[in-house]
């Protein structure tokens, strides 16, 4: 079992910056790889980023590459997202989820999930 606590949320203009953090515990962290996917009102849960178990390689959805980055500190089981250069449309609950080994950009092959943190922007 992996606990997983989604923070960093808030509401921010156009063009700032946040970084959400996402702390497990339960588990050997370092054997899960990690994702981030986001979900509007309204819409479905989209894959955002991902990154292996030893944070060697990281994977992003089109809409978010040159702006948000993933990272991972094992020695904290915390997995990062920072998000610069915010636009309105990046609006939703940002969840982190953790998968065994493997990662994935489909949010039916993780098993555990974050509570979700709150990000609004404003234009």
């Amino acid at each position: 079992q992996v606990q997983l606590v989604d923070s960093g949320g808030g509401l921010v203009q156009a063009g700032d910056s946040l970084r959400l953090s996402c702390a497990a515990s339960g588990r050997t962290f370092s054997n899960y790889a990690m994702g981030w996917f986001r979900q509007a009102p309204g819409k479905e849960r989209e894959f955002v980023a991902r990154i292996t178990g030893s944070g060697g390689r990281t994977y992003y959805a089109d809409f978010v590459k040159g702006r948000f980055s993933i990272s991972r500190d094992n020695a904290k089981n915390t997995v990062y997202l920072q998000m610069n250069s915010l636009k309105p449309e990046d609006t939703a609950v940002y969840y982190c989820a953790a998968r065994y080994y493997s990662g994935s950009q489909f949010s039916a092959d993780y098993r555990y999930w974050g509570q979700g943190t709150q990000v609004t922007v404003s234009s």
